[in-house]
């Protein structure tokens, strides 16, 4: 379900699909990081702006709905529907599990054209400022992906 379209969980629910918290342990970046990932452009598109709003460990109902309505507005994700966003964005977060943040924006930064980084730099600090504020985890990612 498109949490911009639709319901989303109750808050506290705990999940990976992008539409409720997603809590990073501790334990899950010990598990194959030698794995080579590629992403297409609208996975490192995407990347960024997760990087952005993951920046403190959790990623809030709140946090990925907004995420979502900025993507279903661009011309970018218009050939994508919610099983095809909610896969993206769980391979997504696997990698940052698997790999850690500095790793996805790492992948992002190779695989996002140059045309689209200013784009993607400019939705990833506006997610970022949602809250009215930027956190220092998230500052310090923000700089890394420009």
């Amino acid at each position: 379900m498109n949490p911009a379209r639709g319901r989303c969980p109750e808050p506290g629910y705990r999940s990976t699909d992008g539409y409720g918290v997603i809590n990073m342990g501790l334990f899950d970046k010990f598990s194959s990081k030698d794995e080579k990932v590629k992403l297409s452009k609208e996975e490192a598109f995407a990347a960024v702006s997760l990087v952005a709003i993951a920046a403190d460990g959790v990623i809030t109902e709140e946090e990925a709905r907004g995420m979502f309505v900025q993507f279903y507005r661009m011309k970018t994700f218009s050939g994508f529907n919610d099983n095809q966003m909610s896969s993206m964005l769980n391979k997504l977060v696997n990698i940052i599990k698997k790999q850690g943040m500095d790793a996805l924006v790492g992948l992002a930064k190779e695989s996002l054209p140059e045309n689209m980084k200013a784009t993607a730099f400019a939705v990833a600090t506006d997610l970022a400022l949602a809250d009215g504020d930027i956190a220092e985890e998230e500052k310090k990612l923000l700089t890394k992906v420009q």
